[in-house]
């Protein structure tokens, strides 16, 4: 696997690791996913209880959602960087008022405040990759993904599509 190339592509890379991982948790030890987020694990589960299907379901999206970020992280997909800020703050928000009308446990704040401070980090990376794009010399675009010198048509290299392309 390639490593990050920017600031901003190793905290979305540190993300999908960890998700890709507490998603695997959740599905091959779900009594431990959640004692992690400081659920009840009682001894049997009441009929109609779907504690197990719906932690099975959300353990799933997680470590989809761990191989995406992972993809993105490949790609150096910025456009994606910059989507997951937005989103990881709503998850945040959401989360957190959860917690605070006691639909949620407290420590399921936790999960909160990894989404919002991931979110922030994620910003941060953006911004100061920007930052060191424009101080190298317009080696980096505005949006701090890396760019190459462009042929006459301004296709890319030897008249290859730009890599933005095919997003």
């Amino acid at each position: 696997m390639k490593l990050p190339r920017s600031i901003a592509g190793w905290t979305i890379a540190v993300f999908g690791v960890l998700a890709l991982v507490m998603g695997a948790v959740g599905l091959l030890w779900p009594e431990g996913q959640l004692r992690m987020l400081g659920l009840e694990v009682p001894q049997t589960r009441a009929v109609g209880d779907y504690t197990g299907t719906f932690l099975v379901a959300s353990s799933m999206a997680a470590f989809n959602m761990g191989v995406y970020y992972l993809l993105a992280t490949i790609t150096e997909w910025r456009a994606f960087y910059r989507f997951t800020v937005v989103f990881r703050l709503v998850t945040f928000t959401v989360f957190t008022i959860a917690v605070l009308s006691d639909i949620a446990p407290g420590g399921f704040f936790g999960v909160a405040a990894w989404e919002g401070l991931g979110a922030l980090a994620t910003a941060v990376g953006l911004r100061l990759d920007a930052r060191r794009g424009a101080s190298a010399g317009g080696d980096v675009s505005s949006d701090g993904a890396g760019t190459v010198a462009r042929s006459a048509e301004g296709t890319g290299p030897a008249g290859a599509a730009p890599a933005d392309a095919v997003r």
